[in-house]
């Protein structure tokens, strides 16, 4: 009689066992497509910001190059990068490649960073991020317009020791009380920039620039052909 009381409870607690493990899969499944529904919308928004001059912004979302992985590591990713193209009259005349900040105060700091293909920035905005309310989130442009002010910049101007924070020298205003944000972001905006450049080719074609330049090769991250030929 023991026995078999016992055998029901173990059955009972086996059962409850796995309708909780499936409630709480479904749970993880429904947010984990929540939070991606919310970060593919945040791009969209951002890539009508970064790039509001050209037309079909929209299609950025659809018009993507997959990156390798070794070049997506070189941009932060842990997991393999989509490019999105931008084009005018067939052309590819700016991409947005995301980047990762991973030294932000309270951990990455997802950025979409907007490239025209002479090199200079489109503009750069947030996609993710925990930086503390208040203080780091002036990254985001519903705090301040920090962010803007990478508009128009490039390796040249400023100059390269110029991409850091005031408080280190550079061209940058940080933030009142938080520091370690900016310089973050302001690092790793560079960073992109010099991969844009060291694997151009990957993104535009040297025919399709005005002033074509032979791509540098970026430490372990090799340059390769033209990868934008399957979307002509």
């Amino acid at each position: 009689m023991l026995g078999k009381s016992v055998s029901q409870n173990s059955l009972i607690l086996g059962l409850f066992a796995l309708v909780t493990a499936g409630i709480l899969a479904l749970t993880y499944q429904g947010t984990a497509d929540k939070i991606a529904l919310e970060e593919r919308r945040a791009a969209q928004r951002a890539f009508l910001e970064l790039l509001p001059d050209l037309p079909n912004s929209n299609s950025l979302l659809d018009n993507t190059l997959t990156l390798s992985k070794i070049h997506s590591t070189a941009l932060g990713l842990e997991t393999i990068a989509e490019v999105n193209v931008a084009r005018k009259n067939s052309q590819p005349v700016a991409v947005i490649l995301p980047s990762v900040a991973p030294d932000g105060y309270s951990g990455k700091i997802k950025l979409a960073v907007g490239i025209y293909a002479d090199g200079s920035l489109s503009g750069v905005r947030v996609l993710a991020h925990r930086e503390t309310p208040g203080l780091g989130d002036k990254i985001e442009t519903k705090k301040s317009d920090w962010i803007l002010g990478f508009r128009g910049k490039s390796l040249e101007q400023p100059e390269p020791m110029q991409w850091q924070v005031k408080k280190d020298g550079g061209a940058f205003d940080q933030f009142t009380g938080a520091t370690i944000t900016p310089r973050a972001v302001v690092r790793r905006v560079k960073q992109t920039l010099e991969f844009y450049r060291a694997n151009k080719t990957l993104f535009i074609p040297e025919t399709d620039v005005d002033s074509p330049q032979t791509p540098k090769s970026t430490p372990g991250v090799p340059v390769e052909g033209d990868a934008l030929s399957q979307y002509r």
